[in-house]
């Protein structure tokens, strides 16, 4: 996939926004104001095209064996919680819209009562 199609993809998801918090590179997708992805755009102009994204611990081991190479400990992140994922490698789409999907899933259940019900009103 490329950073438009995962930037898409991100965007239609309810309450997510985009922005750059860190700096003019690191492009962070927020839902109600909590990182579920990021992307670095200077890797990606320079042909490594990776996304950062949370990850269930358990899971997390399970996908870095299976995807050997391709889904990684998290490059500047708390490995035990995000992995690195290369969208261009071994990985299938289907499985990496899987993973935009869970770490958009974990962040939403981690959310207080009331963004909850807020995010539902969006």
């Amino acid at each position: 996939m490329q950073i438009d199609e995962i930037r898409e993809y991100c965007l239609a998801k309810k309450g997510v926004t985009e922005e750059f918090p860190f700096d003019k590179v690191t492009l962070v997708f927020k839902v109600m104001n909590k990182i579920f992805c990021l992307a670095a755009l200077e890797k990606w102009e320079r042909g490594e095209k990776t996304i950062n994204l949370k990850c269930d611990p358990r899971k997390a081991v399970g996908l870095r064996e299976k995807y050997d190479g391709t889904v990684i400990g998290g490059f500047h992140s708390n490995k035990k919680h995000w992995n690195t994922v290369y969208t261009d490698r071994n990985l299938p789409r289907k499985e990496l819209l899987h993973l935009i999907n869970h770490s958009y899933d974990l962040v939403v259940a981690q959310l207080t009562n009331k963004d909850k019900e807020l995010l539902k009103s969006l």
